[in-house]
């Protein structure tokens, strides 16, 4: 059953600060030490993602894909960078999944980069609907995801939903429950 935008913020409340002095505060404050702990707890359990990852570039022909999860992040996020050479020196993108560690839901998304030589100069990130190149390697990352983790895709109108929690470098009023569950910096891909 899909979790409403209430339930999940009630979920985001235990792990982000809502005070503004609390997220400025040099101690650590009760959320992130929770938010630690479940990331102590769920770094045990990586070798279930990286085996799920070697799959997921096995089902994904053309396409490599590789762990690009960061502890700071509230998810386990994985990226499929396509092999062939159909983009131009200029531009590349990349399809990103997201599993929450917060919540039992996922998003896939993608990421569209610029470049002036080698040097990145711009990016921009999809969500659904996303550009045609995208689609199938996102539809093939999705099914997986839901397959494997038995988890559910949380719609983008949710995802979209304002909220008052501070997720660095995320602030109100621009937070989301996409901040809180996924990343805060989506475009943050290597």
């Amino acid at each position: 059953m899909a979790m409403t935008a209430e339930q999940l913020l009630s979920i985001a409340r235990n792990y982000w600060p809502a005070d503004k002095d609390e997220y400025l505060r040099p101690e650590k404050s009760p959320a992130v030490a929770r938010f630690q702990a479940l990331w102590r707890q769920e770094l045990g359990k990586m070798d279930g993602w990286t085996a799920f990852v070697r799959s997921l570039d096995a089902a994904l022909s053309g396409f490599t894909v590789t762990n690009v999860t960061v502890p700071v992040d509230a998810c386990l996020r994985c990226a499929a960078y396509p092999e062939a050479a159909l983009e131009s020196a200029s531009s590349r993108w990349v399809v990103v999944g997201c599993v929450s560690i917060l919540a039992p839901v996922y998003t896939v998304y993608g990421v569209r980069y610029e470049f002036s030589g080698k040097r990145r100069v711009g990016d921009h990130v999809f969500f659904e609907p996303l550009p045609a190149e995208m689609q199938a390697p996102a539809a093939i990352m999705g099914r997986n995801i839901e397959t494997r983790w038995g988890i559910h895709l949380l719609p983008r109108e949710v995802s979209e939903t304002p909220i008052h929690l501070f997720v660095d470098p995320q602030q109100p009023p621009h937070t989301t429950l996409f901040h809180a569950l996924f990343t805060s910096q989506p475009a943050s891909v290597p």
